[in-house]
């Protein structure tokens, strides 16, 4: 059977809608979940194989959920309508996460932190640092940007960081950031920004839990993240 074949030709437990309803999506790929939401591909090339040109040109679902409608018009086989689709499926997704930040988890654990923050971050491409509220139980209050570019370039005054937290009546914080090169590891600045914080967290009576710094997994680092209380850069 040549790959060029129209879906429709090919026998119906092989095609993307069928073996999803079958077994659910997990069992497809990356370019089958998005031929469903295609739907048609183009002459000589049916829309799977769409969906594999789309991940070939972008390189990865991240970098496909960060393309605007006017750039996925561009591509071969994507009009207005099948870009306008693919950004609202990206879109549904955020706030999916959005949404589960809003149950106002407890965040007492590195690991939790991260499964909570992870989404949110993977899609910025600028160093970001964002402010997790707590109340006295580590549950969740709201989150604060408070700083977009590197903490290299960019003063992070504890003014900042802690009006937010009294105006909630926090008990205490949870610094979190993302390092968009991939490698977690903290920097000098990483460093004196979090120690700056945690004193002035101790004269205002506010506890700040730990600074997390999101990276990227790979081979060598599997771990996407470092705590710098597990690293041991705050005080006892």
């Amino acid at each position: 059977m040549p790959d060029s074949m129209r879906l429709k030709d090919q026998p119906a437990n092989e095609r993307p809608r069928e073996r999803l309803a079958a077994h659910g999506p997990d069992a497809l790929s990356h370019a089958e979940l998005i031929a469903i939401l295609l739907r048609t591909g183009l002459k000589g090339r049916n829309v799977v194989q769409v969906g594999q040109k789309l991940l070939q040109k972008y390189g990865s679902l991240h970098a496909l959920a960060l393309a605007k409608v006017d750039d996925l018009r561009q591509e071969a086989g994507i009009g207005r309508d099948k870009a306008v689709t693919l950004v609202a499926a990206f879109a549904l997704a955020r706030r999916m996460e959005q949404e589960k930040r809003d149950e106002s988890p407890v965040l007492d654990n590195p690991e939790t932190v991260v499964n909570y923050m992870r989404e949110t971050n993977r899609l910025r491409e600028n160093e970001t640092l964002q402010v997790l509220l707590l109340n006295v139980r580590r549950r969740f209050i709201r989150m604060e940007e408070i700083s977009d570019g590197t903490l290299d370039t960019i003063l992070v005054h504890p003014r900042e960081v802690f009006r937010q937290a009294i105006a909630a009546n926090a008990a205490a914080l949870l610094l979190v950031h993302n390092h968009p090169s991939g490698d977690p590891t903290p920097s000098e600045a990483d460093i004196k920004v979090t120690r700056d914080l945690i004193r002035a967290g101790q004269l205002l009576k506010i506890d700040v839990v730990d600074h997390i710094i999101l990276g990227h997994r790979t081979d060598e680092r599997p771990r996407d993240f470092v705590s710098l209380r597990e690293l041991g850069y705050f005080y006892s």
